[in-house]
């Protein structure tokens, strides 16, 4: 009975909404560019083949698994595709749930597992984040697409 899943999530690479609008201001760079160059016929097809793949790249990039969260009535499971490393945090060790922003800056790096002042952060993508305590004075920061549903998920778990 411990291993009922509550809530799952997969975070995907490319789908964050900031860095997704930088490949595609820069692939339109690279097609406004062929347009003016269409004289110079080498250069040109520079800039074409250079948008062409910052496209292809991007939508790759969608479907690329960063990360999967699960919580459990046991757990909260956070399982990268990146690193062999599963990182697990105990329902019974967390001393405060609380549901925040990720961060104030407006674009973020895709992070998983990035011990940094006394926190721990996993992001992916979205605007909002949940924040643990642990017992031993740990922050985990997991930014969700769908925090509000992962904070609600965790609150049910360490309820029972």
């Amino acid at each position: 009975m411990g291993n009922t899943q509550l809530y799952i999530e997969n975070q995907y690479l490319g789908r964050d909404r900031g860095w997704m609008s930088v490949r595609l201001l820069l692939a339109l760079f690279c097609f406004f560019a062929y347009y003016l160059n269409s004289e110079h016929e080498l250069n040109s097809r520079l800039f074409l083949v250079a948008g062409t793949v910052i496209l292809i790249v991007s939508i790759g990039m969608m479907y690329l698994l960063h990360y999967r969260i699960q919580v459990t009535e046991n757990s909260v499971l956070l399982s990268g595709l990146w690193t062999a490393r599963l990182v697990k945090i105990d329902i019974n060790s967390i001393a405060n749930v609380e549901l925040k922003p990720y961060s104030k800056f407006l674009v973020n790096n895709p992070v998983y597992n990035l011990h940094q002042k006394g926190k721990i952060r996993f992001y992916a993508g979205g605007k909002g984040a949940v924040w643990i305590t642990d017992r031993d004075g740990l922050i985990y920061i997991i930014g969700s697409q769908r925090s509000s549903e992962l904070f609600e998920a965790i609150k049910k778990a360490k309820g029972r």
